[in-house]
């Protein structure tokens, strides 16, 4: 069995290597991350507010969705 520290840093170098990659290429315009229908965007004068709620659902079940896979090994 993996020990908890080991998995903690493999899942950090794994997001830092996926931020590397969004942050380098226009991969998030392809997903429409962020403009998803049903984020919430608000913007009236000089104020603006933005909630991305469905985003926030749909990696939130990709997560759990990775992470029951790796725990039923």
């Amino acid at each position: 069995m993996i020990s908890m520290g080991r998995l903690f840093i493999v899942i950090g170098v794994a997001l830092v290597v996926i931020g590397v990659i969004l942050t380098c290429s226009n991969f998030s315009s392809f997903l429409r991350l962020g403009r998803l229908p049903g984020d919430i965007s608000v913007k009236r004068g000089n104020f603006s507010f933005y909630f991305p709620i469905t985003t926030s659902i749909l990696i939130s079940l990709l997560l759990t969705l990775v992470l029951y896979l790796l725990r039923r090994r």
